[in-house]
């Protein structure tokens, strides 16, 4: 007898330890989800102020969209960002990427999502890439090599939309940036436009310098994209209006916008701090 109730006890502890998980687990939902709806919502905040303080020369660019950057985080909250209006979601790494795109939830519940890709390429990954579903843009080309190689891979996939890309250019001389010279990029924009087919030229991105002080003045960085775009828009032919730049993070988002920055690359300020290991590595 004494057995038998040692044994009803341990089973009614397992249910009520069980519902306090069940119940912990309801409320973190439930709090990450507003945290992060609060948080899209300061931040759209931010750059709506921004934007009404640009540049006289940026005043015509077009309002500026968010990428959620929404690398190392899990697929739940992708999907609460989602249902927080937000469509645009980067990733750095073509393995998570492509794992995020099929995974099941996302597919149901995220139809609309529109995946950026926006970290360091390598030619003999463009075929993985190019099948990433609802790919919507590449935002780091920086090499005829990895135009031509995209390119071709998209052509075999028969898509009815050219693919949106972007060239990364290296406006910083940290050594842990990537791009092309800022003296290359309009070459490598031409090869694009003339030599690939089924990619469609959109703009300029770069990484600025993180520790930049606004204080002394425009980033340094910002201010040499500004001047390759001015370059790039000479090019016959090319929609000017629609040509974007793709600059501003997490800590100068703003300043970003407020240079003429048509795209800002957001991740910490709305899903949270990533581990430590991945602070280093780019694009966000």
């Amino acid at each position: 007898m004494g057995f038998y109730n040692y044994r009803h006890c341990q089973s009614l502890n397992l249910c009520v330890f069980k519902k306090i998980a069940l119940q912990i687990q309801s409320n973190r939902k439930m709090t990450t989800s507003q945290y992060i709806k609060e948080n899209l919502e300061f931040v759209k905040a931010k750059m709506m102020a921004a934007s009404l303080k640009r540049v006289q020369e940026a005043a015509a660019f077009k309002a500026p969209t968010l990428v959620a950057v929404s690398k190392t985080k899990p697929v739940d909250d992708v999907i609460e960002a989602y249902h927080g209006g937000q469509r645009h979601f980067g990733e750095n790494y073509i393995p998570e990427l492509g794992g995020k795109s099929t995974d099941p939830k996302i597919l149901e519940e995220c139809p609309d999502i529109r995946w950026h890709m926006i970290g360091h390429l390598q030619s003999n990954k463009m075929k993985k890439l190019a099948s990433v579903q609802n790919l919507y843009m590449v935002e780091t080309i920086d090499s005829v090599k990895i135009a031509d190689a995209l390119n071709k891979s998209w052509v075999k996939l028969n898509k009815m939309e050219k693919l949106k890309v972007m060239v990364q250019v290296k406006t910083s001389d940290e050594e842990s940036k990537n791009g092309v010279e800022p003296s290359e990029a309009i070459k490598l924009a031409k090869f694009i436009i003339e030599k690939c087919s089924e990619l469609e030229f959109c703009g300029l991105m770069t990484i600025g310098a993180s520790n930049h002080d606004v204080s002394l003045g425009p980033n340094p960085d910002f201010l040499k994209m500004i001047e390759c775009h001015k370059e790039i828009i000479c090019i016959p032919d090319l929609p000017k209006e629609s040509l974007e730049l793709s600059m501003g993070m997490s800590s100068d988002y703003e300043h970003a916008i407020e240079l003429g920055s048509t795209n800002v690359r957001v991740g910490s300020l709305i899903f949270g701090s990533r581990a430590p290991k991945h602070e280093k590595s780019s694009n966000e």
